[in-house]
């Protein structure tokens, strides 16, 4: 009865693996909301403590804001605007409000497909995804708001033609009540935008009142995953504390927003930032080093408008003054090297971890850092991640020689556990009383076995992270049809792996569960082979869901990243030589594919 249960809870756990490794690859889908819905705008309040004149109205559409009064002359679609010319990016900068809404990678294409456009990051309201940045100053005392910038503004411009590198632009509007408010704007050589508020007072009166920066998101993104292991939504950093909200998060806010304020604030003495991270890009206000400001996070249901704000302290202009306040945004793709620059280069803290490293960041982090130092050597991802592979298992292998050894001497051992069965018949207990003087004679410790599995647990998972979330494994090639480790095999047996004249199914489609690659039947092969080395249960059921195990994972696993499947099998190759290798030299003699013509047999001494 003991052994029938123990087979009931691995039965068991093994049908729980399978389910989770569905679930993960095929998550129900969400209910997906339409981002072009009508675009209403309201102030939003700030939380208890926060100065509400101070605070920015909530970034909308076209149409004017309560405190801005009436409508702008032209949309942002017809808006005059001002280029941004990179080697990196491309795009332009609105003229209403000063907007940085319309920016395209040009690194990165949306697909492998030739002509494909370029990846879309921003875009102005009007547009399908709307997705911006907007800065302005938010009126305190007798202040309002028709005299500052905000997202309606009809700027002009002062100096520059186009936004380079080399060639920062200057934006002015004059308020016509002594109030002159300038905006410059420069861009690095990747995705940083250095933006300068200032306002100088020409009047006879001190005035006050607040910059802020803003990035809005009108909806859900089209490309949302969906996925447990990837965060997606906002990201911030605060006083050196790293928090993710997801989109869900940020939802729940406006149901909070019925009983108390429609925003989660937080103040930062210093070192923060806040922006939207999405699998590959992000887009992030940074405010400086030292500059302690209100981290906001915002959802304007009315609007479907997801919301960041930095908020930073309120200033008091006297007259004849001028002042100012210098904010950084990253608008990008989120690159390891470009990021690490940004971080130790220019002192935005833990940027390093706007990248979603899991859990398993103390492995995930060194284990990216030498896949991609290999792949910088190697000039091939899929070579680098081979020999990620060999290094992994070759400072492993110390702390599984004995485990190796171990299974083998287990394995040899069966035919004395068969003949224990047999002669106690349903005598549990003295079964397991002479199992455990089997062991201890023959000197074996059958739970040793486990040490390389339990150890490559945590390994495999921080690799399909970086496989899954790190930008450097999309769109990178191995050899001839793998031209995308981050995506699927795209070979099939449905068409005979390109022999017939007809397409795959695509990934996404059920067919492509059933007719696979050829990398999950190479996982499927690697797993069976891995399996014969090792010993055999002695229980026919459960020696039967073993025996299939490979050939349902083959299937199971064929939908995972192909990254992912050539570490895997690797690992399986290179742990079926050193377990071949190991028995040979404890004097056992398995074939070349493994026990699979019969039980392994001690080699005889020399001389005899």
């Amino acid at each position: 009865m003991q052994d029938q249960n123990k087979n009931l809870i691995l039965a068991t756990a093994l049908s729980f693996l399978v389910i989770l490794v569905w679930f993960m690859l095929f998550p129900p889908p969400d209910p997906t909301i339409d981002p072009n819905a009508p675009a209403t705008v309201e102030t939003q309040a700030g939380a208890s403590g926060v100065d509400m004149a101070l605070a920015p109205p909530a970034a909308g559409g076209d149409g004017a804001t309560p405190a801005e009064g009436g409508a702008p002359a032209v949309t942002q679609a017809t808006a005059p605007r001002v280029p941004i010319a990179t080697a990196e990016v491309e795009g332009s900068i609105s003229l209403i409000g000063g907007r940085i809404d319309d920016l395209s990678l040009r690194g990165y294409f949306e697909t492998l497909d030739e002509g494909s456009p370029i990846v879309r990051l921003l875009s102005p309201v009007g547009t399908e995804d709307p997705y911006y940045a907007l800065y302005g100053w938010a009126p305190g005392g007798d202040l309002g708001f028709d005299q500052v910038p905000g997202a309606n503004t009809e700027w002009r411009i002062e100096q520059g033609e186009t936004l380079t590198p080399d060639t920062p632009v200057t934006l002015v509007w004059d308020n016509g009540n002594g109030l002159i408010f300038r905006r410059i704007v420069a861009i690095d050589q990747n995705f940083m935008f250095t933006v300068t508020q200032s306002v100088e007072n020409t009047g006879a009166g001190a005035v006050r009142l607040a910059p802020y920066g803003i990035v809005a998101r009108h909806g859900l993104p089209d490309d949302l995953q969906n996925f447990f292991i990837l965060h997606e939504g906002v990201v911030r950093k605060v006083d050196g504390q790293l928090d993710e909200l997801g989109y869900d998060d940020v939802t729940d806010l406006d149901v909070v927003a019925r009983e108390a304020a429609a925003a989660e604030v937080v103040e930062v003495a210093e070192n923060g930032w806040i922006g939207f991270t999405d699998k590959y890009w992000m887009t992030t206000l940074i405010p400086g080093a030292a500059q302690p400001f209100t981290s906001v996070t915002k959802y304007v249901a009315s609007a479907d408008i997801y919301q960041t704000e930095a908020r930073l302290p309120a200033m008091t202009v006297e007259p004849g003054q001028t002042a100012q306040v210098t904010t950084r945004l990253f608008a990008g793709a989120k690159e390891w090297e470009t990021i690490r620059t940004y971080q130790d280069e220019g002192g935005i803290d833990r940027f390093i971890d706007s990248i979603d490293w899991g859990w398993f960041y103390f492995l995930t982090k060194p284990m990216f850092w030498l896949l991609h130092t290999l792949n910088v050597t190697i000039g091939n991802m899929g070579l680098a991640i081979i020999a990620l592979t060999v290094i992994v298992k070759a400072a492993l292998f110390p702390l599984a020689y004995k485990s190796y050894a171990s299974m083998a001497r287990m394995r040899e051992l069966q035919p004395q556990m068969e003949k224990i069965k047999e002669r106690v018949g349903d005598d549990r207990q003295k079964m397991q009383q002479e199992m455990m003087d089997l062991y201890k004679r023959e000197k074996v410790n059958p739970a040793s076995g486990c040490l390389p599995i339990l150890l490559q647990i945590p390994i495999f998972f921080s690799l399909y992270k970086v496989i899954f979330v790190t930008l450097e494994l999309r769109h990178a090639p191995f050899f001839g049809w793998l031209n995308d480790l981050s995506m699927p095999d795209s070979s099939s047996t449905f068409n005979l792996f390109g022999l017939l004249p007809w397409a795959a199914p695509e990934p996404t489609s059920i067919l492509a569960l059933i007719f696979i690659g050829v990398l999950p039947i190479l996982l499927g092969i690697s797993m069976w082979l891995q399996q014969k080395l090792n010993p055999q249960p002695t229980d026919p059921t459960q020696a039967a869901i073993f025996a299939w195990l490979p050939w349902v994972f083959m299937f199971m696993l064929g939908g995972f990243a192909s990254g992912l499947l050539v570490y895997w099998i690797a690992n399986n190759m290179i742990t079926f030589a050193q377990q071949y290798i190991i028995m040979k030299r404890h004097g056992y003699t398995p074939d070349l594919f493994g026990n699979i013509r019969g039980s392994f047999q001690r080699k005889k001494p020399a001389g005899k």
